[in-house]
């Protein structure tokens, strides 16, 4: 039988007007929740009025949310021991997550102390709309928690202005992003504790070095190589397929609900943009006035940042933005490619079969190396009792496959991962989107080409009789090199030059009404990024030598353009080779720019870096250990491991093998005899003191003796008990 229940209002801003009867097939109200508070009832509005959300925020969420690593952590094979619905109900997690999308909205950070209470209950409604299921992504109109730099009210908006608002694209609501970030902090250590070491790329330590270093040390002995690319799985995602790879370990419903309804809520994406229009109302204002920011508006990326920006490489240039998920689609796209992680590590330990010829890996069936295998002795491919190896590594939608053995091999393996990816990603690959070359070739990744570098050292070693003897061994070298090539590339997009084999620097107007410490410190930045991203490279200083040229040549030409000096030399001239002494004002001489440098009217000016090859650093060659992982992994593997009791009866054991005593139980047993004699010995006077001293410590002697003759205890700091 269907009863009524009491009329409900809808949210109190635009909603007092209308009300709805709601039916439900039970008689019986749900209870509330322990955390929950019913804000959307009329029978509580009185009740709401006198309550204080912030009696709520009962623990530290920094706690919350490390007992929540070390749990996934603890068990990562397991479903989470805590339940992801209990967590997406505690307040202080959601106060966490409004904290860090007001820092990236702002540019500051917000205290807990400073939270106004108006903030504080508009985020307990946004909490239980998403407990209850009243949240919708993409609300524009109606939000539950508005952004502290928005203070439009849409009821006081024009019909103009609101259908505006619903067609137009723009960022999304800031309510979507503090439920992006909430969602974010409870999927990513489940996660995180069950991804294969061999993705690299949108997790917390893992960059495009750390592919670098790993490429360096493991894929050493490899000769044929194969790329192939999935970003398009990170464009134009399915539904089902996020959806399925996510229930895998998630069992929780309201979060995949959640996560779901965010995949297929359509995003308004506004009308399409003439660009014929654009370009003639851009004429048009050709004039216009410096946007003047507000107070809490943030500034804008640096000129060098977002030049930094357009240099990303290939594989890192595609980011995953799927539907309202946000900063969150990262995430999930590395749970759909985790799959294809976790086969090809089944296919790398079929295909391991070791050979004790082979110099290069010695090890067993796991394939653990012997000795350094960054610097590999050469050994041919050809013979049947070689060793067949093989190695994987992804970063984002692109994967690079390492093998050693015959190309046949190679094949094999290109025609069951195509049918893999076929079957469960839907990508139709084929044999030239998945080349197999060999390394003479070079292989380009990240910008860097791999090649093999033969080299001739000598091997020196002593004989019988103590002679030295001298030999030339023949070896060789994964060469990890950047790509000038790419390098050009990059430079001629963000139009700093133009031609491919004599590059001609192109002046950087951009900068043209900046002072010249201005922009010679902004370009100083741009180079040492720079010299950051190809740390290491084997040739770190001709690459980077090359971007300071580049920058130098587009500067003296703005100079020349900016100062009418006409001409490059005539820049360098003035302003030495670093552009570091001053120019001369387009009308007559500047005063002496020392005088008005000691008296601070003037900036000082800071010469480009790296404009000669010997202040470029050097290569980065620091040994990468094997099995690496990042440092906040081995924080908390070695907290498990301390806080599990097994390790502590390791350890008591292995005093006790030894015959040692903690210093722990040493002092317990101090403490413990003091009371027990100070019990039984009359009171003493101040003469009496060292007496009583030599008695306590007697006695305390005597005892760890008598344990001493049963073989329990062996003390090697009993003479100092009596010091």
């Amino acid at each position: 039988m269907l009863r009524p229940l009491p009329l409900l209002l809808r949210h109190r801003r635009l909603s007092s007007h209308f009300l709805r009867p709601l039916f439900t097939l039970s008689s019986v109200a749900q209870p509330v929740h322990p955390h929950r508070f019913p804000s959307s009832s009329s029978s509580s509005s009185s009740s709401s009025s006198s309550f204080d959300p912030s009696s709520l925020l009962k623990s530290d969420p920094i706690s919350l949310l490390s007992s929540h690593w070390i749990s996934s952590f603890r068990s990562p094979n397991n479903s989470p021991t805590t339940p992801l619905s209990s967590l997406l109900s505690r307040l202080e997690l959601w106060l966490l997550a409004y904290q860090k999308t007001f820092a990236d909205e702002t540019g500051s950070y917000l205290p807990r102390s400073s939270l106004p209470p108006e903030t504080l209950d508009a985020l307990l409604s946004l909490r239980n709309a998403v407990l209850d299921g009243r949240f919708r992504w993409g609300n524009r109109l109606d939000p539950f928690l508005r952004s502290p730099r928005d203070s439009t009210d849409p009821s006081t908006l024009s019909k103009r202005k609101l259908r505006a608002l619903l067609s137009s694209s723009g960022p999304p609501p800031f309510q979507d992003r503090v439920v992006q970030e909430l969602l974010l902090l409870l999927l990513e250590p489940v996660f995180e504790s069950r991804f294969s070491a061999k993705s690299f790329a949108f997790r917390p330590g893992r960059g495009p070095h750390t592919v670098l270093r790993t490429i360096r040390r493991s894929f050493a002995g490899y000769l044929w190589y194969m790329k192939g690319d999935l970003s398009t799985l990170l464009s134009s995602p399915k539904t089902g397929l996020v959806i399925n790879s996510l229930v895998r370990e998630v069992r929780d419903k309201k979060v995949v609900d959640l996560v779901k309804s965010a995949l297929i809520t359509p995003v308004i994406t506004g009308r399409p943009v003439d660009e014929e229009a654009a370009r003639k109302k851009k004429k048009k204002r050709k004039y216009q006035k410096k946007k003047v920011l507000a107070e809490d508006e943030p500034k804008p990326d640096p000129y060098w940042l977002q030049s930094f920006f357009g240099f990303a490489p290939e594989e890192a240039e595609k980011h995953p933005d799927w539907g309202h998920c946000g900063v969150l689609s990262p995430l999930l796209a590395n749970v759909c490619l985790d799959e294809l992680d976790k086969w090809m590590e089944g296919k790398i330990r079929e295909f391991y079969r070791p050979s004790k010829s082979d110099v290069i890996w010695t090890g067993d069936d796991g394939g653990e190396e012997q000795g350094n295998t960054s610097w590999p002795e050469f050994v041919p491919t050809s013979g049947p009792d070689k060793t067949r190896k093989m190695d994987y590594i992804r970063y984002g939608g692109h994967f690079l496959i390492g093998i050693r053995g015959p190309r046949a091999d190679a094949a094999v393996l290109r025609k069951q991962l195509i049918e893999f990816c076929d079957q469960r990603y839907q990508i139709k690959l084929d044999n030239e989107s998945l080349p197999i070359e060999h390394i003479t070739k070079g292989i380009m990744f990240l910008d860097h080409v791999l090649c093999r570098r033969v080299v001739y050292p000598t091997l020196r070693y002593t004989a019988t009789g103590g002679k030295i003897i001298s030999e030339k061994g023949v070896g060789t070298l994964l060469s990890v090199t950047a790509s000038l090539k790419q390098c050009i590339k990059q430079f001629r997009k963000l139009d700093f030059l133009k031609g491919d084999r004599d590059p001609d620097p192109q002046p950087c107007f951009r900068m043209f009404h900046a002072t010249q410490a201005h922009t010679n410190a902004q370009m100083n930045k741009f180079l040492q990024t720079i010299a950051e991203w190809y740390r290491y490279a084997d040739n770190r200083k001709k690459i980077v030598n090359f971007c300071s040229y580049i920058i130098r040549g587009s500067l003296a030409k703005l100079y020349a353009a900016k100062y009418k000096l006409r001409s490059r030399a005539k820049v360098y001239k003035i302003a030495s080779r670093n552009l570091s002494r001053p120019l001369k004002d387009r009308k007559g001489q500047s005063p002496e720019y020392h005088n008005l440098l000691r008296m601070g009217l003037v900036d000082s000016i800071d010469g480009l870096h790296y404009t000669r090859l010997s202040m470029v650093p050097e290569t980065d060659y620091t040994p990468f250990p094997s099995g690496w992982k990042p440092d906040h992994e081995k924080v908390l593997m070695e907290y498990i491991r301390l806080s599990d009791p097994k390790t502590l009866e390791e350890q008591q054991s292995c005093l006790r093998e030894q015959g040692l005593i903690t210093p722990q139980d040493y002092v317990s047993m101090l403490v413990w005899n003091y009371k027990k004699n100070a019990l039984l010995l009359p009171p003493l006077g101040v003469s009496d003191a060292n007496r009583a001293k030599d008695e306590l410590l007697g006695s305390n002697t005597n005892e760890i003796q008598e344990r001493m003759d049963g073989g329990e205890v062996k003390l090697d700091f009993l003479e100092a008990s009596h010091m």
